[in-house]
């Protein structure tokens, strides 16, 4: 099924999406929960078993092989600025001495003079190409690439780096028919049969590769990764899922935390459930902030679209394609426009064409969510997300679980709360393989302050979210920036406090006072 992939976002290229369209744990380091301590060593790593092993020096000592890159699946190629190699990694980080897997990456050096170091930056998904984004990007952080080799990635199982397709073309095309909120119990056995042939799909194309994506094994590769790079050091600037790949990072790694800013924060003391409330919240929250600046009322603008919702459950809408307008693309359409305040007016056309019949707009805002192409082939994004999620979240609702959160969901968001409500039981619904942890582990006593930017009108990630990452941090690491604006993140969305308090940051070491407010 073409799922809405937990709408946790793709961070900055979630405002790229926008503008295309608008034409129409393991505790391993640092204190964990129990307050025991258990830093490794910069050479060392524990695996999922507990274990501690040195790494051997052909993957500390490889050196990479950087030259030019070439155009991807996503994108065409770079400039010649830009360079990418591949590093080794263990696939399975509990026998290190075992076989590798390639990760992709790319970089561009520092332009300036008085380098820094490298910046690694993840852009959120999880599932979310680095090497595809990180030059699309870069215009974004223009000064810190005076200082700072940037450097991005693909995450194990994303895209070039050994990225997973659980299913083709045709079969995604098929299943955008079943219902995502299923209303009879021949809706809701398609529902759930379609979940299990998706995590089987998964399974027989990731092989034994589905067991090691995790958050934790990102984590290690982050710092093997920092070690073959050079750096004394793990600078880092990570966007929604990327902050909590930052969090668990400077968990297991607080001794080597450099400059860490996590943007558009994913709320740690949630679990699967938890995380789907605070996304209903926050679309919900978002949508009423739109529904405002056009003049409605929200609670009636509410209403209105959750109508037209309804209506599409039972007969969805025709398109200039020719496929139809479904109650589940339709959601995504909605929801791609609320990420960037930049895309509420294309919102506006595309609800105001539905009303009249036409589904297209929303069509081609749900199509640039999804990754499909004009020629019908869609990416692989959605699919890297749910392998990598399944297994970190332990938790599994069932389907009777779910049917009595659904009222709750539907009470704070009429619109949106049907399907993140029904996707906690469906999203890794008897999944190949066990999740790892209710619950990430991002406590990091003696780790250096670490930079939390929480934006109030954020709808993928709640603000509140920053706040509780800042606390579970720790005191004297987790340091809060809030910003009063709208969209997916803060930095690089117009505010000159947030971007000049985070340069401030990332290129003279200054850490704002916590607790620090911009208004503008």
């Amino acid at each position: 099924m073409a799922r809405l992939a937990r709408w946790t976002a793709f961070g900055a290229a979630a405002a790229l999406l926008v503008a295309g369209c608008s034409g129409g744990s393991s505790s391993d380091g640092g204190e964990g929960k129990d307050g025991s301590s258990t830093s490794p060593a910069a050479s060392s790593s524990t695996g999922s078993s507990g274990t501690t092993a040195a790494l051997p020096s052909s993957l500390t000592g490889q050196k990479l092989a950087w030259g030019r890159c070439k155009a991807t699946a996503d994108a065409t190629a770079p400039g010649s600025d830009w360079q990418c190699a591949t590093l080794k990694v263990p696939l399975d980080w509990s026998k290190p001495d075992g076989g590798t897997i390639g990760l992709a990456l790319i970089r561009e050096k520092a332009r300036g003079g008085k380098r820094l170091g490298s910046l690694l930056f993840n852009f959120g998904g999880p599932g979310g190409s680095g090497v595809s984004t990180m030059p699309q990007y870069a215009a974004t952080v223009s000064l810190l690439r005076e200082r700072y080799d940037l450097v991005s990635w693909d995450p194990r199982g994303v895209a070039a780096s050994e990225g997973v397709r659980c299913r083709g073309d045709k079969a995604i095309q098929a299943a955008e028919d079943i219902d995502a909120t299923p209303d009879t119990p021949a809706e809701e056995n398609a529902y759930f049969q379609d979940a299990v042939a998706f995590g089987k799909g998964c399974q027989k194309a990731a092989g034994k590769l589905l067991a090691h994506v995790s958050t934790t094994d990102t984590a290690r590769d982050m710092d093997l990764m920092r070690q073959v790079l050079g750096d004394s050091k793990m600078h880092y600037f990570g966007i929604s899922y990327g902050t909590e790949l930052g969090g668990v990072y400077a968990h297991l790694f607080p001794k080597n935390v450099g400059r860490l800013v996590l943007d558009a924060v994913v709320d740690p003391s949630a679990d699967s459930v938890g995380h789907a409330e605070n996304q209903t919240r926050g679309f919900q929250r978002a949508l009423d902030d739109y529904l405002k600046s056009t003049g409605q009322d929200p609670a009636q603008g509410t209403r209105k679209i959750a109508d037209l919702v309804k209506r599409l459950d039972a007969d969805p809408l025709p398109t200039s394609s020719g496929r139809k307008l479904t109650q589940t693309l339709a959601l995504t359409g909605i929801v791609l426009p609320l990420y960037s305040k930049s895309g509420w007016p294309t919102l506006t056309s595309a609800l105001d064409s539905a009303e009249r019949g036409d589904g297209t707009e929303l069509l081609t805002l749900a199509d640039g969510y999804n990754e499909r192409d004009s020629s019908g082939h869609y990416g692989t994004t959605t699919h890297s997300q749910r392998v990598i999620s399944c297994l970190d979240d332990k938790q599994r609702p069932t389907a009777a679980q779910t049917k009595k959160l659904l009222p709750a969901f539907e009470k704070i968001s009429p619109v949106f709360g049907a399907f993140l409500g029904w996707d906690t039981a469906g999203w890794c619904h008897d999944w190949p393989v066990a999740g790892q942890y209710d619950t990430p582990e991002v406590s990091a006593p003696g780790a250096a302050p670490v930079l939390v930017v929480g934006n109030t009108g954020d709808p993928a990630t709640p603000y509140e979210g920053a706040r509780k990452m800042a606390d579970e941090l720790g005191k004297g690491v987790g340091v809060e920036l809030t910003w009063k604006g709208e969209g997916h993140g803060a930095y690089g969305n117009g505010s000159d406090c947030v971007d000049s308090t985070v340069n401030a940051y990332l290129l003279d070491g200054r850490v704002p006072r916590d607790g620090k407010v911009c208004s503008r």
